[in-house]
C-alpha cells in the first residue's frame, strides 16, 4: 500500500511493516496503524509513521543501545494487549525529541513504545515509580564537553 509520510514523502509499505495500536497512543488515541519505516541505514533510527495521518511520524530508537542498562516490568495488563506468548516476541522502542543540533536529542525512558513484533501489536507503556524521565539525552558526554 502507498501512504503518504512526514519524512520520506510517499512511499510504498508492505503489510508486514504495519504494527497496529490497539488503543492509540497517549494523546492520539484514533491513531491505530503504523508503519514501521527504517530512518538510518544502520538501523539506529526507525519512523513510526501513522497511516492516518501523513503528518505524524515519531523517531524512535532501540534504548538499549544508549542505555544498555535500561530496565523495566511490563504490567500483565500490558501483557494481555499485546498478546505476548514469550518475551522473544518483544521488542522495545523509544521515543525521541529530535534537536538541532542533533547531539541535544533527547529519548523517552518513562514512556516506552513496545511492540509484539510476531503479531504486530503494540503498546506505548507509561511507567510509574521509576527514576526515567521524558528526557534524557542520548549522548550525554557531548552534553558534557
Amino acid at each position: 500500500m502507498k501512504i503518504e509520510t512526514k519524512y520520506h514523502g510517499l512511499i510504498e509499505v508492505q503489510e508486514e511493516e504495519v504494527v497496529r495500536f490497539p488503543n492509540g497512543l497517549p494523546g492520539f488515541l484514533e491513531e491505530k496503524e503504523f508503519a514501521v519505516i527504517p530512518f538510518s541505514e544502520d538501523g539506529t533510527f526507525i519512523i513510526l509513521q501513522s497511516l492516518q495521518t501523513p503528518e505524524l511520524g515519531f523517531v524512535l530508537t532501540n534504548p538499549f543501545i544508549f542505555y544498555p542498562d535500561y530496565d523495566f516490568n511490563l504490567e500483565n495488563q500490558a501483557v494481555d494487549t499485546l498478546d505476548l506468548d514469550s518475551s522473544e516476541d518483544v521488542t522495545v522502542y523509544t521515543v525521541l525529541t529530535m534537536a538541532d543540533p542533533f547531539h541535544l536529542t533527547t529519548a523517552n525512558l518513562q514512556a516506552p513504545v513496545v511492540v509484539n513484533v510476531k503479531k504486530k501489536l503494540g503498546k506505548q507503556i507509561i511507567l510509574t515509580g521509576t527514576a526515567y524521565q521524558t528526557k534524557h539525552h542520548l549522548f550525554p558526554e557531548a552534553i558534557a564537553t
